[in-house]
């Protein structure tokens, strides 16, 4: 048995999560990736792959094997990178990609052109949600994510800080007035900023000092989206605590106004996420430099220790 060409066809099984898509890919047999599949498994003494006739997943054998798999295949190609010409060195292939709905459409997409400019040999494939995916299952390389890591089975790497902005139109504070403190809140309306993947509304967090301190909003209306958040907020529906990318715009030209700026929102990290062992593939190695350098760029986004 081949063990590279089988360790490449389990790979694009579960990256197509299909055989008969991963066949046509291949431009192979069906049968043939089934009996890869079939060798691999009595070769290792372990099962792979639960198929049933609607749903093809990993075993927890077969997640492990598969991030081995990702280690071994992308350390051959960088091996082999130096000795195939002048260009060889340039990154190719397909990159699969998550990112979060506000910084996709506010900060990354914008600029992703230069990156395809830049590599014009990596094909990505863009997922666009706010829930937490399965990388492995998904086939996903890597993911942009806000906020503590919680996977400790995948690599995170820092790659910035997202700051926030406690701020509400004009129209809202003339009805309601100005929050001096902390305290005043209690007696303020916000716009509820509530987690997709939990349905648990996000409470705000201030620095004070050296401390933090965390309160609990509510309000009329209730949103899940970072997007929708902000649309609320310019009709005077209530405060709001908004990404400073997001808002920099509205503060400058007074359709919003910043409150409460002496005892600012803690700034959360953005992570890139990927499995263990995937950066050693070229085309993630040249996507996750590229997007570092554009979060360094970014006053909103840079690292603090770099801004």
């Amino acid at each position: 048995m081949d063990k590279v060409k089988a360790m490449q066809t389990f790979v694009r099984i579960v990256e197509a999560n299909s055989f008969s898509r991963a066949a046509e890919s291949l431009r192979l047999p069906r049968a043939s990736l089934t009996a890869t599949m079939k060798n691999l498994e009595a070769f290792l003494g372990r099962q792979l792959l639960q198929r049933t006739t609607r749903k093809l997943s990993l075993t927890p054998d077969g997640a492990q094997y598969y991030a081995h798999c990702i280690e071994i295949l992308a350390a051959i190609d960088a091996s082999e990178q130096p000795f195939f010409g002048a260009g060889s060195t340039r990154p190719k292939g397909k990159l699969r990609i998550d990112l979060p709905s506000a910084l996709a459409r506010n900060v990354i997409l914008p600029h992703i052109a230069a990156f395809h400019e830049a590599y014009p040999d990596v094909e990505l494939g863009i997922s666009i949600t706010d829930r937490l995916v399965d990388m492995i299952r998904d086939g996903i390389d890597c993911a942009v994510r806000v906020g503590q890591l919680q996977d400790s089975s995948m690599i995170g790497r820092q790659i910035g800080e997202m700051r926030f902005v406690t701020c509400a139109a004009p129209s809202y504070l003339a009805r309601h007035g100005v929050p001096k403190s902390i305290a005043d809140l209690h007696a303020h309306r916000s716009v509820v900023h509530f987690s997709a993947r939990t349905g648990r509304p996000f409470d705000w967090d201030f620095v004070v000092g050296d401390a933090v301190t965390r309160i609990a909003i509510s309000g009329p209306i209730a949103v899940n989206d970072a997007g929708a958040n902000l649309i609320c907020a310019l009709q005077g529906l209530g405060l709001t605590q908004a990404a400073t990318y997001q808002v920099r715009k509205h503060l400058a030209d007074g359709s919003l106004v910043q409150v409460l700026a002496d005892t600012p929102p803690t700034p959360m990290p953005v992570s890139l996420l990927y499995p263990q062992g995937r950066m050693a593939a070229p085309t993630l190695a040249a996507f996750a430099g590229w997007l570092a350098a554009l979060f360094d760029n970014d006053p909103d986004l840079a690292l603090a220790a770099r801004a």
